[in-house]
């Protein structure tokens, strides 16, 4: 790949992780409302019991977690928990039924799994609300200052 287009995509990578970040976060939260609240065309039926374990504290980290990811409200600690609550589903739920996600249901458990340890490690990108509260990271202010100012923060 040239430099030059190594450099132009470089300088929009915080803005794509902060995209990254609410579509994973949104979906995550649906979820969690589907499973809480029989929103989004689950069936009320299908939604779990209060306090019952492991589906009703699961259903809250993904609200939660997933409210917070998207906002960008204490991304890594929200993403680093939602990422542990899903690898906890996917080894303890699904693949004990057979051993790889396609057979046993598991993908969307392990891609929120893995999604969500990458956001612990890149942070939230641009375009998140800590950014607002100064508890943004480096990358992050830099990404949000205007061009003139960001070459100097580095």
């Amino acid at each position: 790949m040239p430099a030059s287009l190594t450099a132009s995509l470089n300088r929009y990578q915080p803005y794509a992780i902060g995209g990254f970040r609410i579509v994973v976060g949104f979906l995550f939260a649906c979820h969690g409302a589907a499973s809480l609240f029989g929103l989004l065309g689950v069936p009320d039926n299908a939604t779990v019991d209060a306090w019952t374990w492991p589906g009703w504290y699961a259903a809250v980290i993904q609200l939660v977690g997933g409210t917070l990811v998207m906002l960008g409200l204490g991304t890594r600690a929200a993403a680093f928990v939602s990422s542990g609550s899903m690898a906890y589903a996917y080894f303890k739920v699904h693949q004990p039924e057979a051993l790889f996600p396609l057979e046993n249901n598991g993908e969307a458990s392990a891609m929120f799994c893995w999604a969500f340890l990458l956001l612990v490690f890149t942070g939230p990108g641009a375009l998140a609300l800590d950014g607002l509260f100064g508890r943004s990271s480096g990358a992050t202010a830099r990404a949000t200052l205007p061009r003139e100012h960001a070459r100097t923060a580095r």
